[in-house]
């Protein structure tokens, strides 16, 4: 009999992994959060004036979006450097990040398959970063920005993420999803079509973020096209910000020893993906024949990845 495991503890496993995925996922929602927490103290010490016409709302939000949001101004950007990096997980509407974080979990767990935790993280920054610079770059070259360019500024993850579709959709092209109502499609349509939209829609309301969709779409597939021969993620292999300490009660009695001989991203990645097809054949297994059927190895295999 297989045992189902309640959406709540999915979330619960999910957010308790040392993995880029989850922590990007989670840094983005805290900051969602905050954001909240920051309004919500300010109308309890705003005007009665100011709550009735909610100008206090558009004021809070202003100032984060100064200290937060990427500008389109060099001299603003000047002053504000550190925005490149905090735009891209800022965000004030719930429909925004929830669309954003969707996307970045679907796709993010195709990345992982094929990809290391460590590509992730390094697409999704430098994917953020080219997004910001080529929105930056657009509105301070064609001229219907002249007149916005000095209070314009672009705030949310969908650059990032965007840069994590289009690198997945390109690296495994044929790779194939299926769509409510539309069936099996591959990846790669999906992502072009993402990218069209965003050009077809560059004269609607919001230009700035959807010329920061194509910044990130095109790091995406220019990294796509670089790895594996050469991988600028690699900056990022000593990074460990985004690793949370382990405090579970550790077995002194055992000393686990590393090989010295580390293993290449190409030779990580083959691995990690034979992993995951005995992983698959297992549930497989599993579905047709109960938990039971399997051997102590599969056993033991299955346990030590659901620990991970």
């Amino acid at each position: 009999m297989i045992q189902h495991v309640s959406i709540p503890e999915r979330i619960r496993i999910f957010f308790s992994r040392n993995e880029a995925l989850p922590k990007i996922i989670l840094i983005n929602i805290i900051v969602w959060v905050l954001s909240l927490l920051i309004k919500n103290i300010a109308f309890l010490f705003t005007s009665p004036e100011a709550a009735a016409t909610g100008t206090y709302s558009h004021s809070v939000a202003m100032t984060m979006m100064k200290y937060l949001a990427v500008p389109a101004d060099p001299g603003s950007l000047l002053l504000h450097p550190w925005t490149l990096l905090t735009y891209m997980f800022f965000h004030l509407d719930f429909l925004h990040i929830l669309f954003n974080m969707l996307w970045l979990y679907w796709f993010g767990k195709i990345f992982v398959q094929y990809l290391s935790q460590r590509q992730l993280l390094g697409t999704y920054l430098i994917g953020g970063i080219a997004g910001a610079l080529l929105y930056i770059l657009a509105f301070n070259v064609f001229p219907v920005f002249s007149i916005v360019k000095e209070s314009a500024l672009a705030l949310g993850a969908s650059a990032s993420v965007l840069a994590i579709v289009v690198a997945i959709s390109f690296y495994v092209p044929n790779y194939t999803i299926h769509l409510f109502l539309l069936g099996p499609v591959k990846i790669k349509y999906i992502a072009v079509f993402s990218v069209v939209l965003d050009v077809l829609m560059l004269d609607s309301g919001n230009p700035g973020g959807h010329l920061a969709h194509l910044g990130g779409a095109l790091w995406g597939f220019a990294w796509a096209k670089m790895i594996p021969g050469r991988d600028p993620t690699r900056i990022f292999s000593k990074w460990s910000f985004l690793k949370m300490p382990d405090f579970r009660r550790r077995n002194k009695r055992f000393r686990v020893y590393t090989n010295p001989q580390r293993m290449t991203d190409e030779e990580y990645n083959k691995r990690k993906v034979e992993k995951q097809k005995r992983i698959d054949a297992i549930l497989d297994k599993i579905s047709k024949s109960g938990y039971d059927s399997l051997t102590k190895e599969e056993k033991e295999l299955l346990f030590s990845n659901s620990r991970r």
